[in-house]
């Protein structure tokens, strides 16, 4: 196992064109337009971008699974377009679909997979950790979404790669399942694997990751660890969330500031408040006397700043009205 911190895969320029697409006049559509990136051994890279944003693509040109139109791409030192056995077995993929045979079992398939490595993980231990056993006389196709990709995550474990590649491991999962991958996945790290994996689920992210990319329309607009990107962002002010009783004039507990414009108070959904502005600790002491003084004891409370899923959002939106503007032949505002 490579010593940690060694880069594993080193991404430059990566540029990706598929087409000719109708919409575009027959054009070329450009998916990817420039990523960089690096992902090290012992640590967790994290991709994120709405849909259509590359993440995807990315990995797939990352394993050699799409021919990239331009940039470089080192994988353990190769490129993988031009990956041989020895290369491949040193690199565990999850494809977002699976790709898992529908008619096989979960068990069969992994000593299957197993079998193509000179030293494989045992099957019953890694089906064990993952819960695997519970339905394992059940075909591949009746298999619920979140049991196949319990299976396609063992599949890319079963042969102790130093690289995997995991495209939304936890898709599908209900909450008792999706913390026992978050929870293996968070395990690889401590046995010195470069982990890369994209997610829609930013709390898993903000938990797991070292290091994050965020993607935009083909281009990495941001990178760091979480408290980088934070810091980072003028945005990531400090927030007060409270959750009580519904409908609280909550503001008149400001001493007039949300009035002046200097806090914004709102409830987003029955119950729960959100306080937004330069807080102060007047303020946190005025807010819980003015509940003290209404006898309300809320059940959640809490003062800290703007998380992952704040920063995503607010890319998202930048984005979003950037495109506007181009459509319009304007600018963003």
């Amino acid at each position: 196992m490579l010593q940690t911190g060694t880069p594993c895969l080193e991404i430059e320029g990566l540029v990706k064109d598929v087409g000719p697409v109708p919409s575009l006049d027959g054009r070329m559509k450009r998916v990817l337009a420039g990523v960089d990136l690096t992902a090290n051994a012992g640590e967790i890279t994290v991709i994120l971008g709405v849909n259509g944003a590359g993440k995807t693509t990315t990995l797939e040109c990352a394993q050699g699974l799409q021919k990239r139109t331009g940039g470089v791409v080192r994988l353990l030192g190769q490129d993988p377009e031009r990956a041989d056995a020895e290369l491949r077995s040193r690199v565990g993929i999850m494809l977002q679909e699976g790709g898992l045979p529908p008619a096989a079992h979960p068990l069969t398939l992994l000593k299957h997979v197993a079998g193509m490595y000179s030293n494989p993980q045992p099957v019953d231990d890694l089906a064990e950790r993952l819960g695997i056993g519970d339905f394992a006389t059940t075909t591949i196709r009746r298999l619920s979404g979140g049991q196949k990709q319990r299976v396609a995550l063992a599949a890319a474990l079963i042969g102790r790669p130093e690289v995997v590649f995991l495209d939304e491991p936890s898709a599908g999962l209900d909450p008792q399942s999706r913390q026992l991958v978050v929870d293996l996945i968070d395990g690889l790290r401590h046995e010195g694997l470069a982990v890369i994996l994209t997610t829609h689920l930013l709390d898993d992210a903000e938990r797991l990751a070292d290091v994050v990319h965020i993607l935009d329309r083909g281009r990495v607009v941001t990178s760091g660890s979480v408290a980088e990107i934070l810091e980072g962002r003028e945005d990531a002010h400090l927030r007060l969330t409270l959750r009580t009783q519904s409908g609280l004039p909550l503001a008149d507990a400001f001493a007039g500031r949300a009035t002046a414009g200097e806090l914004a108070v709102a409830e987003p959904s029955a119950g729960h408040y959100v306080v937004e502005g330069e807080i102060t600790s007047a303020d946190l002491a005025g807010v819980t006397a003015w509940l003290h003084a209404r006898g309300i004891m809320p059940a959640h409370l809490e003062l800290g700043r703007a998380n992952l899923q704040d920063v995503f959002l607010a890319i998202a939106a930048e984005s979003a009205d950037q495109a506007a503007a181009e459509r319009t032949g304007g600018r963003a505002a």
